[in-house]
């Protein structure tokens, strides 16, 4: 609710209407305009309804309000989408994308993971909406490059999330060549469809208890987390670390573009005390 505060109260007091600042942040609010109105009737902001240009009455209803996800997005992109892709390009690495949630309302993390060799990537987000995911894969396109973004994120599978309900600002970038990427999503309560991230985000809750807050974490602690997840070494993978797999695949320069680094493996902890202070 702070945040949502700090978005549209200095704009409704720069003198613009909800419909304004809805149409310019819809990707940061992730709620109906109509919840907007909604929480300022009941005064959860700094400003008031005699604040608005112009109040809009809506009737009032006792239901709780609901984040609203455009399901159109989904269309040409479910799970039978994705196997008919990968059977006609049988050789393309499948990336996994998910979120892994603090304490409700705070920061949580999005987690990318490369199938093929367990590598694990986490990105520390204020909030759980879909502009922090776009900006997440727009700082991997600028860092990466586009050529080695478009090699190493060919095809992106995830799930029902509200935050990834803008495919379309994954899949695209601003400057030619515009298409980057394709996305895909599972069926509705089918996390195994996307079963390999699944299993890695437990290797994050050794270090990260479920239930735990991450409002004190920087991008740092996230990363250094991480380093210490894609050191350890995996049975499947030939007893081999996601970090030593992904590297003869695509070469540790690119791994320190994606700011990954080695842990020696006597040095590997995970335990909540590698991120104590």
């Amino acid at each position: 609710m702070d945040r949502l505060n700090k978005i549209i109260s200095p704009l409704v007091q720069n003198g613009q209407s909800i419909h304004q600042i809805y149409v310019n942040h819809e990707d940061e609010l992730m709620c109906s305009e109509k919840t907007i109105y909604n929480y300022i009737d009941a005064c959860l902001f700094d400003v008031r309804n005699i604040d608005l240009p112009r109040k809009v009455k809506f009737r009032e209803r006792y239901k709780k309000p609901e984040f609203k996800v455009d399901k159109g997005c989904r269309i040409g992109r479910n799970y039978e989408a994705f196997s008919a892709f990968i059977d006609k390009n049988p050789d393309t690495a499948v990336v996994q994308m998910d979120s892994v949630i603090g304490t409700k309302g705070g920061k949580c993390l999005l987690t990318i993971h490369f199938v093929d060799c367990s590598l694990m990537l986490a990105f520390l987000r204020d909030a759980n909406t879909s502009k922090s995911v776009t900006d997440v894969f727009n700082h991997l396109d600028k860092v990466l490059g586009k050529e080695l973004f478009s090699e190493l994120f060919p095809v992106i599978l995830t799930d029902n999330g509200s935050e990834f309900s803008n495919p379309r600002s994954i899949e695209h970038r601003v400057t030619f060549p515009f298409f980057r990427t394709n996305v895909f999503y599972c069926d509705a309560g089918s996390p195994y469809q996307k079963g390999a991230i699944e299993v890695n985000h437990e290797l994050i809750r050794r270090v990260i208890p479920k239930g735990a807050s991450f409002d004190q974490l920087t991008q740092e602690d996230v990363s250094l987390m991480m380093n210490h997840i894609n050191s350890y070494k995996r049975k499947k993978l030939n007893n081999r670390s996601p970090y030593e797999t992904f590297s003869f695949y695509y070469g540790e320069e690119v791994l320190h573009k994606l700011g990954c680094s080695q842990v020696a493996a006597n040095d590997i902890m995970l335990k909540p005390t590698l991120l104590k202070k």
